[in-house]
């Protein structure tokens, strides 16, 4: 009897070690194969999420087939500790081996919708993106400007908290109090701004923010990034500049940067400005004017008049002589690198040619000629 008793022992643990065996093949398989998801999806994994609860939103979203065996994966790989948290971007058909390794390796976060805030001279808007997983189209979902009501398509995905990124985007050429008003228009942040910026210590750029961002830490993040920016270019500058000081440099690229919106000319309208002050002219250029008169709040939204021409502002370069006392705007990286760096040239005077770029002239008698094409183009566009 005890030997049959034994046998049947045997037998049974037997048939248990291969069953185990056939169990773990099945598993390894189910973890290593393609994935149920038809469809490339975006899926989040939200800051101190568990393992847990990890793998049940993946089997929940239709990713994987079993929550069990990716939890098994994930720790039998040692991997359990390393999921990071984010938005990714998951492939169709991908294997739970696949899907761990996409998100313990934490690759730069992908949404599917994008909301950026984007800050011009003459106003903001926002602009609300959808970005099809699997595919690089972008489709614009709504544009609404900071003195509308949300649509509903923004709404509706606050509301059921969808994932979204969330981006500031500021022009160059803005002034300090036009980024402010625009930011305390910005519903999807929070907290006070604090005292104005001073002019030109913001960095015009794309941030990053979250829902709820702080707008002072937005603010501080723009002025360290100014700094850096400045330091860099003071730091490369070429010598003999009739600019003293970082500070000369900022309010220079900030001419510079409200005079003309052609990359390629920066350079050359920089070496304008750099030959006058060097020869003690003035620098007679109507953004100074119009900021002596507007302070930067807001725009002038009229032409210059012959009497603002001739006030005396301490901005007035028609007036004064030299740089004025502080920048006339935020300007951007290459305005201030332009403003250290200028081309070699022997121009002193520029004019708009028509194009959106300007003429530029060595003599009063060339920038005469240059002048008068451009009183002819504007006769004819005024016409039509």
């Amino acid at each position: 009897m005890w030997r049959a008793l034994a046998s049947n022992m045997l037998t049974i643990l037997i048939v248990s070690f291969l069953a185990v065996i056939a169990l773990v093949a099945w598993g390894q398989r189910e973890f290593t194969s393609s994935g149920p998801l038809e469809e490339p999806t975006f899926f989040e994994v939200p800051r101190g999420a568990s393992l847990t609860r990890i793998a049940s939103n993946l089997e929940e979203q239709g990713i994987i087939s079993s929550a069990a065996i990716f939890r098994l994966g994930a720790q039998y790989s040692e991997l359990d500790e390393d999921l990071k948290f984010g938005n990714y971007e998951i492939p169709a058909n991908v294997s739970m081996e696949e899907v761990l390794g996409l998100l313990s390796e934490g690759a730069a976060s992908s949404y599917r919708f994008v909301a950026t805030y984007v800050i011009r001279v003459a106003d903001a808007e926002m602009r609300l993106r959808e970005r099809i997983p699997g595919q690089d189209q972008v489709i614009e979902v709504a544009t609404w400007s900071a003195e509308e009501a949300e649509p509903a398509a923004y709404a509706d995905l606050v509301a059921a908290g969808t994932p979204m990124a969330y981006r500031v985007s500021v022009a160059e050429g803005v002034t300090s109090w036009q980024i402010t008003d625009a930011l305390s228009k910005a519903g999807f942040l929070s907290g006070e701004i604090g005292p104005l910026p001073p002019e030109g210590s913001l960095a015009p750029d794309t941030y990053d923010v979250t829902r709820g961002a702080d707008r002072a830490g937005l603010l501080a993040r723009m002025r360290e990034s100014q700094e850096r920016i400045v330091a860099e270019a003071w730091a490369a500058r070429q010598p003999d500049l009739p600019v003293s000081t970082p500070e000369e440099a900022l309010v220079l690229a900030s001419i510079i940067e409200k005079e003309t919106s052609v990359p390629e000319e920066r350079g050359v309208v920089s070496s304008v400005f750099v030959n006058r002050l060097r020869e003690g002219m003035r620098l007679q250029t109507d953004p100074t004017v119009i900021y002596g008169i507007t302070r930067g709040v807001g725009t002038l939204g009229r032409g210059i008049r012959r009497s603002e021409l001739r006030a005396e502002t301490p901005w007035n370069t028609y007036v004064i002589l030299g740089l004025p006392p502080t920048p006339i705007a935020n300007p951007g990286r290459d305005a201030i690198f332009a403003a250290v760096n200028p081309e070699a040239t022997d121009y002193i005077f520029f004019v708009a040619d028509g194009t959106g770029g300007h003429a530029f002239a060595e003599t009063l008698a060339e920038h005469n000629q240059n002048v008068a094409r451009w009183r002819e183009i504007e006769a004819e566009q005024n016409s039509n």
